[in-house]
């Protein structure tokens, strides 16, 4: 299995000049650095970094990574940020975005599944979020922001069987520059490419979007 992490963006919602991905929690590692070590952790030895945005902070700070480099990120989005980590992969594929903040439990039961996988929080969502909308034997039909009466929050950890990266590459492909891989994702689904949700509720887990979720990480993640 590869780990793949999406840090290209250059996160101005959060206002810092920096990528988001090197924000440091109040135990001293930056968001990429636990992501790193919380997948090292779960034994898999080989993560794959997307970097754009001030690239060289990234690739300096966390030399023990791999990288790929999207060279349009500022007129792209992480479906194309996705594309340029998995276009040549031939294994299962777990991927986070770069901002997201998650117990060791998240990984461990994405990885521990047998399937594809949504990780999702099943709470009341707001406009920016993310949602998703199960059938009745809990696949996952719809995925995005637009969706209404949404069961919850797909948090940004997934994973994509080996078998199935084929089709997310294709995928990947037919989306617009600015889409989020999200895109993606609901085209596999109309395709008939099963993915189920996990449901991550009683772990600890954030997207640090703005600056009030900065807040609740750093709470959050306190010690």
């Amino acid at each position: 299995m590869r780990a793949v992490i999406l840090a290209a963006g250059v996160g101005s919602r959060l206002g810092r000049p920096f990528p988001k991905a090197l924000s440091i929690l109040p135990t001293g590692e930056t968001i990429m650095g636990r992501q790193i070590r919380l997948f090292r952790e779960a034994g898999i030895r080989e993560v794959v970094v997307v970097v754009g945005f001030k690239k060289t902070l990234i690739m300096e700070q966390h030399p023990n990574a791999y990288y790929r480099y999207n060279p349009v990120y500022y007129i792209t989005n992480t479906s194309k940020s996705l594309l340029c980590a998995i276009e040549d992969l031939d294994d299962d594929v777990l991927w986070v975005n770069g901002d997201v903040v998650f117990d060791p439990g998240v990984i461990a039961g994405v990885i521990d599944a047998d399937h594809n996988v949504i990780a999702v929080d099943r709470k009341k969502c707001g406009d920016e979020e993310v949602k998703y909308r199960t059938n009745g034997s809990g696949t996952i039909i719809a995925i995005s922001k637009t969706i209404e009466n949404g069961e919850g929050e797909a948090v940004g950890v997934n994973k994509v069987l080996a078998a199935h990266v084929p089709a997310l590459v294709r995928s990947l492909e037919l989306c617009e520059d600015q889409d989020y891989f999200e895109r993606g994702l609901e085209y596999m689904i109309r395709d008939k490419v099963a993915f189920r949700p996990l449901d991550i509720s009683e772990h600890r887990c954030i997207e640090v979007d703005f600056p009030e979720d900065w807040q609740e990480a750093q709470q959050m993640f306190a010690g």
